[in-house]
């Protein structure tokens, strides 16, 4: 095997891993190994190395759902701890760069196809403009991407945990809701695959009604089914991602355009082109025009995180 380098896309219940070669955007080996199999970050690097079955490459970069700029790294939503000093000392990286997971995500978008996106109403892109990822996944993440002489900026950030804003009574409910069991309600809360069971456990609540539901996917499978409950759960899910995405989208000034990532929504695709997403999206008052005329796409790649990755390792514009 030639020289490769080894990218990552750490989540909170998986951890994907390849092979690509510098400079190249080919991934080689894919695998997802579940966190929860494994210890700790290190012991799911040797089990990956072992299955593909060869030596642990020199230069990697890896991406994680949780702040990155210091040097210990905390999963927000699995157990794992680490030292970025100590993993790059115990494989003898030569070069190792550990970024945000929608950093990568939007280092990403640049190595995807047309084909892999599916635009949600309507609206444009301005080219030499931000651009805006978010989404909904086993948390929330937001990260931008903004364009410069050579290389796409990325700028990163914990958009996911600031403060939900109610936006009519049914959301006040939820507020005071969510506020007895999590005390601080951020956006992550409700916008993330338990937020979405705890959405459909509290409108169960307000109505009178018996949930049956118990899992996130049992959620989204019941409302495609057309469950009357599940469905007002997952279509009001959606309008709180469109009134989200709107504010995002205003503060970035994302009119390159909105990019909806993670693994709930491509799921749901025909119930997001059918829900008040994009009406939220540009309720925003005399600025309504101006989110109303930015595209917003659901990107059904598999595999974004670890093309971010392969961008990150050889970006200037991103540090280790």
């Amino acid at each position: 095997m030639s020289r490769m380098a080894l990218v990552g896309d750490i989540g909170g219940t998986n951890a994907r891993f390849a092979l690509v070669t510098p400079g190249e955007f080919e991934l080689h080996h894919i695998e997802a190994l579940p966190a929860e199999e494994y210890p700790t970050l290190s012991d799911a690097l040797r089990a990956y190395i072992e299955k593909v079955g060869c030596k642990m490459p020199k230069e990697a970069c890896l991406a994680f759902a949780c702040p990155t700029h210091e040097d210990e790294i905390k999963m927000t939503n699995n157990p794992w701890v680490l030292s970025k000093k100590a993993l790059k000392e115990e494989f003898a990286f030569e070069t190792f760069k550990a970024i945000n997971d929608f950093t990568a995500q939007a280092l990403g978008l640049p190595h995807i196809g047309s084909d892999d996106l599916h635009q949600v109403g309507k609206g444009g892109s301005a080219e030499g403009c931000a651009r805006l990822v978010i989404g909904p996944g086993t948390g929330l993440g937001v990260a931008g991407l903004a364009p410069s002489q050579r290389y796409w900026i990325p700028l990163t950030g914990e958009g996911g945990h600031a403060s939900f804003a109610p936006t009519d009574d049914i959301e006040m409910k939820l507020l005071a809701w969510f506020r007895a069991r999590y005390d601080r309600v951020s956006v992550e809360r409700m916008l993330c695959g338990q937020g979405l069971l705890d959405l459909y456990t509290a409108l169960a609540e307000f109505d009178g009604l018996t949930p049956t539901c118990t899992t996130p996917p049992e959620v989204t499978e019941a409302a495609k089914q057309g469950d009357p409950l599940a469905l007002n759960a997952v279509l009001r899910f959606c309008r709180i991602l469109g009134h989200t995405t709107g504010d995002v989208a205003l503060t970035l000034g994302a009119r390159g355009g909105v990019y909806l990532v993670g693994g709930i929504l491509p799921r749901l695709l025909d119930i997001l082109d059918d829900s008040d997403f994009r009406i939220a999206f540009a309720d925003k008052g005399r600025m309504g025009g101006y989110t109303a005329g930015i595209a917003t796409w659901v990107v059904t790649a598999k595999w974004t995180g670890l093309l971010g990755a392969a961008e990150a390792l050889y970006n200037e514009e991103v540090s280790t």
